[in-house]
C-alpha cells in the first residue's frame, strides 16, 4: 500500500566518525575493473560481486584474498546495467539490473540465482515498472526485507524509496518514502540490512549512513548516523560481515581503488 512521507528530518542525528578508517582486506582481481556490488550469501564461504553496464552477464565468487573462486555465466540474462546484489536466508542471490543513468529505461529486472555451484545457470526473473506518475529514476542500491525488495533512487537531493515484492513475474513498484539525508554527496550507490533487520547501511563514495531504531519499514524515522571515510573513491558495494562491521568494495579508477575493505560501524 502506497504511503507517501513528507521530507524526513525528524529524529535524524548526523554524527561523524572520528577515524573513518577503511581496512584493506584484499586487492580485487585486475579483471574486475568495475566491481559494482558485494554480497555475503547464506551457505557460501565466498563474497559475490558483479560488474555493471557493458560487462559480462556473470557473477563472481571471491575469497578474502581477492581471488576469483567461482565464475558463473547467467545464460538467460542481459547486463543492461547491473548495479547491486542482495540475498535471502535460503542462499538465493539477486542481481539488480536497474541502473538508468541516461533515464531512458522504463522497465527493470531483478534476477534470482539459486545455483551458485555450476559454471553456468539460468535465473528466474522479477520485472517491474515505476508508477505512471513517477519520472524515470536511476537505481544503484537495494536490499531484501520481509519478502520485499527496497530500492533507493540515486539523486542529488531528495531521493525516493520504492518496494517490489519478491515474487517471480511482472510488478508495478510501490512508492514508499520520499526522503532527504541533508548535506553534500547524497547519491546512494549501495545498501544492505543486517541479518536481524535492525540496522540499515547506505553507501556513498566518501561516507555511509547507518540507520537504526526504526520501526517496520519507516527507516528514516529512527536514528541516522553519518560515518565519513578517510578517503574518497568510487565505492559501489556494501554488505554486512557481522553486526558490527561491513565489507565495502570500490571500482578501480585512474590506478586507485579496486579493493575489498572492512569498515567497523561502532
Amino acid at each position: 500500500m502506497y504511503h507517501f512521507q513528507k521530507l524526513v528530518f525528524l529524529f535524524i542525528f548526523l554524527t561523524s566518525c572520528n577515524s573513518g578508517k577503511l581496512d584493506v582486506i584484499a586487492d580485487l582481481p585486475k579483471s574486475l575493473k568495475e566491481a559494482s556490488a558485494v554480497e555475503k550469501v547464506a551457505n557460501s564461504e565466498l563474497l559475490w560481486t558483479i560488474e555493471d553496464s557493458g560487462n559480462k552477464n556473470n557473477i563472481y565468487g571471491i575469497d578474502l584474498k581477492g581471488t576469483i573462486v567461482k565464475d558463473i555465466d547467467i545464460k538467460n540474462s542481459s547486463n543492461i546495467d547491473w548495479e547491486d546484489l542482495t540475498s535471502d536466508k535460503q542462499g538465493n542471490l539477486y542481481i539488480g539490473d536497474f541502473g538508468n543513468n541516461s533515464k531512458n529505461r522504463d522497465d527493470f529486472t531483478i534476477y534470482k540465482v539459486s545455483d551458485l555451484n555450476s559454471n553456468e545457470t539460468k535465473a528466474e526473473l522479477i520485472t517491474f515498472l515505476l508508477p505512471n506518475d513517477v519520472k524515470p529514476k536511476d537505481f544503484e542500491a537495494f536490499f531484501l526485507l520481509n519478502n520485499y525488495f527496497y530500492l533507493f533512487s540515486k539523486e542529488n537531493k531528495s531521493s525516493m524509496l520504492f518496494k517490489v515484492p519478491n515474487r517471480i513475474g511482472k510488478h508495478i513498484a510501490q512508492k514508499a518514502f520520499k526522503f532527504n539525508l541533508k548535506g553534500k554527496n547524497l547519491k546512494i550507490t549501495a545498501a544492505d540490512i543486517s541479518e536481524d533487520g535492525q540496522t540499515l547501511v547506505l553507501l556513498n563514495h566518501d561516507k555511509l549512513w547507518k540507520l537504526t531504531d526504526f520501526k517496520g519499514d519507516n527507516f528514516f524515522e529512527g536514528n541516522i548516523q553519518e560515518l565519513e571515510f578517510d578517503h574518497n573513491s568510487q565505492k559501489e558495494g556494501i554488505c554486512f560481515k557481522n553486526g558490527n562491521s561491513v565489507y565495502i568494495t570500490d571500482e578501480k579508477t585512474k590506478g586507485e581503488g579496486g579493493k575489498l575493505y572492512e569498515f567497523k560501524l561502532n
